[in-house]
């Protein structure tokens, strides 16, 4: 065993988010940290990693344990770049490279300092550290980030920020591990490349995730729920059988305790009248002390709250009709997705491409796409980071809003910058271009259709608005009706509370702005939806529904996601986009 972690009590201000977390980690293994939005897993892992000491419990770690943890977080980092960060957050190489180059001038004849100078090369040549700087290069440039190494670490987004967290992690050969949400940002080749290191790490590693390609490949799950945990031995889908069995247990006891509370609720009001009958003292004192033991028992049960059940659609199907009247009854609430499915007549075109070349400037990103979008079609845009996808789906949407076709506009705009360059006044400095340029091809998205966009960045314009503003003002800035009602049944169908609604945006975590991203999408009844990576940040439940709620849908879906169960689900035709040196 390397830790053996307890947390009795963690609460922010009058909210109790832990009350009996216990868990241990062996060596080696692997552990995916699952949970609704909100229960506190990026909290563990602070209090894990040692930035959060407020709170009552034990995490006692093996003596001489590592622990690594990524960073959610970056301050002051100056100049800093990106190798000097990744290599300052591995453990012994600052200490070592701080004797191996500094020793040489002041050490003389001390012996002491010698030896500690001898030990420390061979430590440095034992942990690999004499390629690190050429390895860490060369991960960076696996993820995408191949000329970052050098720049300021400062300078870069939030998402390659946490692939540069992920990097550091797989250089570090700790003892223990803690990842928060590695594969948000990674591209299918990307993330098959941090799940072959997480397959075959010498570390144990706990990692937060609903990515459910990575928890395919773990030891144990544990669950973060009503205060406490769960553990699970196996993988996803050992989790998904046994969270079935153990939450038909669990039904089955809630149900005895709802009955049991009925019950003492009817002995109590009996025990009073009978006590009011009587006239015997001792029997009033019998019926006084039955009463009292009754309602003292009442409270108690009363006190506790209901436990959040829920079990996959799949395994539902398979329970028998008991159990599944049970969590009929007392399944956990969870987001309502209202995705009209009323069939249209005709299966019309909404998106098409014929022989699609698309880019920037003079860079060409890809080339030879064809796409026949139709109502309750999908397609799957597949590519790379890089490779055009995001730019596409520009595209496409700057089609729908121009007064010219698409691909007149821009032939007609690089018509006009051939002629500036060739022009004597031309400036000498280009201009570089925000929007994308069609090198050849058609792209056209019908002008009448709604359409319905999930992006996995909250716009700016609301970013600072309180939760129920932001969604008011969203409405507004369509030309939507809204209400004051209408805001909060939209809160309540994506499980916000009221004390939410007062909350900027910005200070949401991961899923809940996830959810306002998908209240965004559905506000004006869409006909295509366009999906880029729904299942960030979705707890497992809200990726089912999700799921569910387009399995149903019969408008069009054009989208881009690395979640192999997802995509499966979806289904659709997969347009591949390849740069033209591919």
């Amino acid at each position: 065993m390397i830790a053996d972690i307890t947390v009795t009590e963690k609460s922010f201000g009058p909210k109790l988010l832990m009350s009996n977390v216990k868990f241990s980690v062996d060596d080696g293994e692997k552990v995916g940290i699952i949970g609704r939005n909100g229960v506190g897993k990026s909290t563990l892992f602070g209090i894990l990693a040692g930035t959060d000491t407020d709170f009552t419990g034990d995490i006692i770690y093996r003596r001489g344990t590592t622990v690594v943890a990524t960073a959610q977080e970056h301050h002051a980092m100056g100049d800093t770049t990106v190798l000097q960060y990744v290599l300052a957050g591995l453990p012994e190489y600052s200490t070592l490279s701080h004797i191996i180059e500094t020793y040489p001038t002041t050490m003389g004849d001390n012996m002491k300092k010698i030896e500690e100078y001898t030990a420390a090369l061979q430590r440095y040549e034992d942990k690999g550290f004499y390629q690190i700087e050429e390895q860490i290069e060369r991960e960076l440039a696996n993820f995408q980030l191949p000329d970052v190494a050098h720049r300021p670490f400062s300078t870069l987004s939030g998402g390659q920020k946490r692939l540069v967290e992920v990097v550091k992690i797989m250089h570090s050969d700790a003892h223990l591990a803690l990842v928060d949400e590695p594969t948000n940002h990674m591209d299918y080749v990307a993330k098959a490349q941090f799940i072959d290191w997480l397959k075959g790490a010498r570390e144990a590693v706990l990692v937060i995730t609903h990515d459910r390609d990575v928890l395919a490949e773990v030891d144990r799950i544990i669950e973060l729920k009503d205060g406490g945990n769960a553990s699970y031995k196996g993988n996803y889908d050992a989790y998904l059988k046994q969270n079935a069995v153990s939450t038909g247990s669990q039904m089955n006891e809630f149900e005895l305790i709802e009955k049991r509370i009925v019950n003492l609720k009817q002995k109590a009001i009996d025990y009073q009248r009978l006590k009011e009958k009587s006239r015997n003292p001792g029997t009033i004192q019998k019926f006084k002390r039955l009463e009292e033991n009754s309602r003292k028992e009442l409270a108690e049960l009363q006190a506790k709250e209901k436990p959040t059940f829920w079990i996959d659609k799949e395994s539902v199907e398979n329970l028998n009709y008991k159990i599944a009247s049970q969590y009929d009854k007392f399944k956990a609430r969870n987001v309502r997705i209202n995705l009209k499915d009323d069939s249209s007549r005709s299966k019309h075109v909404l998106v098409s491409a014929r022989d699609l070349a698309l880019g920037y400037d003079e860079r060409l990103l890809f080339e030879g796409i064809d796409i026949d979008l139709r109502e309750g079609e999908a397609v799957e845009l597949r590519g790379r980071n890089g490779a055009g996808k995001t730019t596409l789906i520009k595209a496409l949407l700057k089609s729908s809003t121009s007064t010219t076709p698409f691909s007149k506009a821009l032939a007609s705009r690089q018509s006009e910058a051939r002629q500036e360059q060739l022009a004597p006044s031309a400036p000498e400095k280009k201009e570089v271009r925000e929007e994308p340029v069609m090198f050849s091809g058609e792209l056209t998205l019908d002008s009448q259709v709604r359409v319905g966009i999930y992006e996995q960045e909250v716009s700016p314009t609301y970013f600072d608005l309180p939760l129920e503003e932001a969604i008011e003002r969203m409405y507004l800035d369509r030309n939507l009706a809204i209400t004051t009602t209408k805001v909060r049944s939209l809160m309540s169908d994506y499980l916000f509370t009221e004390g939410d609604g007062k909350i900027p945006i910005r200070r949401l975590s991961g899923g809940q702005k996830a959810r306002f991203q998908l209240i965004t999408m559905l506000a004006n009844d869409p006909r295509l939806l366009i999906l880029d990576e729904p299942t960030n940040h979705l707890d497992l439940p809200s990726i089912e529904e999700l799921e569910t709620a387009l399995a149903k849908y019969n408008g069009a879906v054009l989208y881009v996601s690395h979640d192999s169960y997802f995509r499966s689900k979806l289904g659709g035709e997969v347009v591949e986009l390849k740069s033209p040196e591919v």
